[in-house]
């Protein structure tokens, strides 16, 4: 009986996954399933210019499987039965099992604990979250105040994108801690003059209690006033893993081994944004595209390696640089440890906005080949 490999998720993580093990196991008996809620691949990397306004390019996931073996279901993966190596589905088949399951299926804003937050905020939790976003800031009256919560990635991207695209808007953003604090002290300075230059304010500390329809709350009792709100913290990973058991961590990511197996079912693997995976140092991986896509090519090997008889490497996840666009023109590449501490070497301006946009675009090429 041929052995079935269900995938879900076709995020970098997911998809990357899927067509590798395709291609190395394309002379064993092996079924892949790749599940996913929609039929397009979305670059997530990009949303904040989507929220902008700006035009991405459609990437269906047919056309990038076309050629590959494995079966596409459009559908939700709502649950999972450890006991009984099945996922139940929204739609039709509704039910499918899996002799083996890598569960990639990303993060997605945790908005329960902030009162306000899930009514009147938005998220980039998708395309059609991001679109969302950009319709109600394209429809503000000049002079009105945009609030982004979170002084992470997509909070700072975010926040610069629409200050560069909407120069008539107010742009606020709140970080309960500081702002650039993974950065070296040259990749900050730059970071506050882009910020400065975009007429962002800024403020750093300031850890948001409450969403109003108009305003937002700080810890302190300070509303700062806000016609529009996005949410860009508190990251999770979806509740399915350890709603069927398998083992996780604070996050509700999957806690994983040196192989990317559960640490508590070793039919199951986890990837991407949920897993929490370890890096060339002693912490855990960060929620990125740049940890995703290494872990969807390490854990096809691994997954190869034991169903064709040979004992798998470990999994190697190490850190060079992160990215970070401030606009379509300026930018910072911060360059990294394995552990992904800062180094003093960081690229600024142009430059740095050249190369993030060539990473990117390296990324649809390589779940392009996966």
């Amino acid at each position: 009986m041929s052995h079935h490999l269900v995938v879900l998720g076709a995020g970098y993580a997911g998809l990357v996954a899927a067509k590798r093990a395709a291609r190395r196991l394309r002379h064993s008996d092996v079924t892949i399933t790749l599940i996913n809620a929609g039929d397009r691949f979305v670059e997530r990397v990009r949303l904040h210019q989507l929220a902008a306004g700006q035009r991405l390019n459609e990437l269906p996931l047919p056309d990038l499987l076309r050629g590959t073996p494995i079966g596409l279901l459009n559908a939700r993966a709502c649950a999972a039965d450890a006991a009984a190596r099945t996922v139940h589905l929204d739609r039709a088949p509704h039910s499918v099992g899996y002799d083996t399951l890598v569960v990639a299926l990303g993060s997605r804003p945790h908005l329960g604990t902030v009162p306000g937050a899930a009514e009147h905020a938005h998220t980039l939790d998708g395309a059609g979250e991001a679109e969302r976003l950009h319709r109600h800031v394209s429809r503000l009256a000049p002079g009105s105040t945009v609030a982004v919560v979170g002084g992470g990635l997509t909070g700072l991207e975010t926040v610069a994108e629409l200050a560069e695209t909407y120069p008539a808007l107010r742009m606020t953003l709140f970080a309960a801690t500081g702002i650039g604090d993974g950065l070296s002290p040259r990749a900050q300075r730059h970071l506050q003059r882009a910020l400065s230059r975009l007429g962002v304010t800024a403020h750093p500390g300031t850890r948001v209690t409450e969403v109003h329809p108009c305003a937002v709350l700080s810890d302190d009792g300070t509303p700062y006033t806000a016609d529009a709100v996005l949410w860009a913290t508190g990251f999770r990973a979806p509740s399915l893993a350890g709603e069927a058991g398998f083992a996780t961590d604070g996050h509700g990511r999957m806690t994983v081994d040196q192989t990317l197996r559960s640490v508590s079912h070793p039919e199951v693997y986890a990837v991407g944004d949920a897993a929490a995976g370890h890096t060339g140092g002693a912490g855990t991986t960060r929620m990125s595209c740049q940890t995703a896509m290494p872990m969807g090519r390490q854990v096809a090997d691994v997954i190869t390696a034991r169903l064709t008889g040979r004992e798998p490497e470990p999994a190697r996840i190490r850190y060079v640089f992160t990215n970070i666009s401030l606009g379509r023109h300026d930018g910072i590449v911060q360059f990294t440890r394995a552990d992904d501490s800062p180094r003093a070497a960081a690229l600024t301006g142009r430059t740095a906005a050249a190369f993030k946009e060539a990473v990117v675009r390296s990324t649809v090429l390589a779940v392009r080949r996966g």
